[in-house]
């Protein structure tokens, strides 16, 4: 169980540059500060993408479609570790590896419910430490998942942005068409 005092946000200026942290329950609101988040997409062997439904519990976007992991890192935390904390906090899955495929994306969005998502929230791809693997979702982050195909996530954002977190529409626009990972028994 994490604690309250272990459960914050990292607050950046307006260049990027760490100035404070703050907790993350209390820090979206209508007047979000810019802080430091990550997201990630997860990749099988075949080259699909997962993608999650975030739970109708979540405070802002519930019931979307979105990328496979999202979080932010602790103050003091690695963006690996932190990575790897969420992925299995959320998923209950490891990764094998990580790649920073969009370092400098950042975004501002509001919910209809008028909080503020206000992100510096660089873009991971990785494959699944064991592509056979159970995924083992926590209901209260997700509803829904699938394994899609590339194209047919571009085509389902472009069609329907509103069914997608608005930062998922801004990344796969964004994110190199995935090729499949070569595995070596």
């Amino acid at each position: 169980m994490v604690t309250l005092t272990e459960d914050r946000v990292v607050l950046l200026d307006e260049n990027g540059l760490v100035i404070g942290d703050h907790d993350r329950r209390a820090v979206h609101s209508d007047v979000t500060p810019l802080h430091l988040a990550f997201s990630l997409y997860l990749f099988d062997d075949r080259g699909r993408v997962l993608f999650t439904r975030r739970a109708l519990e979540k405070a802002t976007w519930p019931g979307v479609w979105t990328n496979s992991c999202c979080g932010h890192p602790r103050p003091g935390e690695a963006m690996e570790d932190a990575l790897r904390r969420r992925l299995n906090e959320e998923l209950g899955v490891e990764v094998a590896d990580l790649t920073c495929a969009l370092p400098d994306f950042a975004y501002a969005a509001r919910d209809v419910s008028g909080i503020w998502e206000n992100e510096v929230c660089p873009v991971f791809v990785g494959h699944l430490l064991h592509p056979n693997g159970t995924l083992r979702p926590k209901r209260e982050e997700v509803m829904d998942w699938n394994w899609v195909e590339w194209a047919d996530i571009v085509a389902g954002v472009t069609a329907a942005p509103f069914a997608f977190s608005p930062w998922a529409v801004q990344q796969v626009g964004r994110l190199p068409e995935p090729t499949p990972e070569p595995r070596h028994l």
